[in-house]
């Protein structure tokens, strides 16, 4: 059976084939190194590189499914996905196994044998994201694929102040990608936490769900703000309108961070590691 038959099936059969065991798994990246997370013909993917790994730990082709896709230049600290496999292994040596076989700047943290029925993607109540900027003068030398750069004067109270407007059940289509797929533009967004630490800021958001490039929107929105060159009302304008056009440019990639995915507690997935720092 090919990979993708697998994914087909696991998506159109509430239960699992006869000898098929759902294992869970926790993936860190650097998404500087790939062409996003999903699989793409002659592309570096994320995807690729995990389901090559597990394959070849199972012994049989595997599909992994993810809580959500990232793009091109996104990483994730705890990235949860679900596969199917007949294999029967230990957590430790699929741990093991799958790391020794991915390549540098992706790992997997740990793998938990789980119910049929769990569902990377469906079955998450809340995702976390932290975006990172790294607020100085000069482009930087280090860290320059892994954080935001900003040049610009960044004040914060106007900028929490203006997160304010985004906490809550909202209809975000003015911070959504124009190829965004989404059926349905209205998320609950439960919190919009912005923090500084010298030259760092960092803004970390948990909702029900994202739109595509609804953090990265909104991060730019703040920056603009931050700088000065927008009012703190014009967040809560540009929310309103719903028009994609009356927002800030989308934020640069290389500052989003995929933290942490929220299941129920019956699944007892493992608590994700902390969040990315650099101060």
């Amino acid at each position: 059976m090919t990979a993708s038959a697998i994914d087909a099936d696991a998506r159109n059969n509430p239960g699992l084939p006869d000898g098929m065991t759902r294992y869970a798994a926790c993936v860190e990246y650097d998404g500087s190194l790939f062409f996003g997370w999903q699989r793409q013909d002659g592309q570096r993917t994320v995807q690729g590189a995990v389901e090559q790994a597990i394959s070849f730990v199972a012994n049989h082709p595997v599909a992994v499914v993810c809580a959500g896709r990232t793009d091109s230049g996104v990483h994730a600290s705890a990235q949860i996905i679900h596969f199917d496999s007949t294999a029967r292994r230990s957590a430790f040596n699929w741990v093991r196994g799958v790391n020794t076989r991915l390549p540098e700047g992706v790992c997997i943290h740990w793998v938990l044998q789980v119910d049929h029925d769990f569902h990377a993607r469906f079955k998450a109540l809340r995702r976390r994201y932290r975006y990172i900027i790294l607020n100085q003068s000069v482009h930087p030398g280090l860290f320059r694929n892994n954080v935001s750069f900003e040049y610009r004067s960044l004040q914060l109270e106007p900028m929490i102040e203006a997160a304010e407007y985004f906490v809550g059940r909202h209809d975000f289509s003015a911070f959504r990608a124009a190829a965004c797929q989404s059926k349905n533009p209205v998320k609950t967004l439960y919190r919009l936490d912005l923090e500084r630490s010298g030259r760092w800021l960092w803004l970390d958001l948990e909702a029900d769900g994202f739109l595509h490039h609804m953090v990265r929107n909104i991060a730019g929105t703040l920056l603009h703000i931050g700088a000065g060159e927008r009012s703190v009302f014009w967040a809560k304008e540009v929310l309103s309108s719903g028009d994609r056009r009356l927002a800030a440019a989308t934020a640069s990639a290389s500052g989003l961070y995929l933290v942490g995915v929220d299941y129920d507690s019956v699944y007892k997935l493992p608590s994700p590691p902390e969040s990315p720092s650099f101060w």
